[in-house]
């Protein structure tokens, strides 16, 4: 299976984070005040966007945000091969600590690439989430 990764533009971002996070809410809902500072990435299969994440860039820190894979997709290592990609992208610019908010339920998959649990977390529109880090 042939699969690419490259930048894309915060519209063709929108319309995966819609469908894989918050179908239910008004579409605009998926939108960062933000995104317009952040870097799109999306993994194509076979020419077809499968997977993105939004990272954003602080001076020498950097978040991952928005990182969703359409659902009959998920679990094929997609995701991961996506987000190792992210990771590398942040350390080429620099950056020496990335984080983000995670949801509850994928702390595990996030630990496989060494993010570690922070003490904060919080619950949004009746998800948990847990702020996870990781030294780069």
């Amino acid at each position: 299976m042939e699969t690419m990764i490259r930048k894309v533009d915060q519209e063709q971002v929108w319309k995966i984070r819609h469908e894989v996070m918050w179908f239910e809410k008004p579409f605009d809902y998926i939108k960062l005040e933000d995104d317009d500072l952040g870097i799109h990435f999306g993994l194509f299969k076979e020419n077809t966007l499968i997977s993105v994440i939004s990272l954003f860039i602080d001076n020498e820190e950097a978040q991952f945000r928005k990182f969703a894979t359409i659902q009959h997709e998920q679990g094929k290592g997609y995701g991961s091969i996506l987000l190792e990609s992210v990771l590398k992208e942040a350390k080429i610019h620099g950056v020496n600590r990335i984080w983000c908010n995670a949801r509850q339920n994928k702390v595990d998959f996030y630990k496989r690439f060494g993010l570690r649990e922070t003490n904060s977390s919080f619950i949004k529109e009746g998800k948990s989430y847990v702020i996870m880090e990781k030294n780069l």
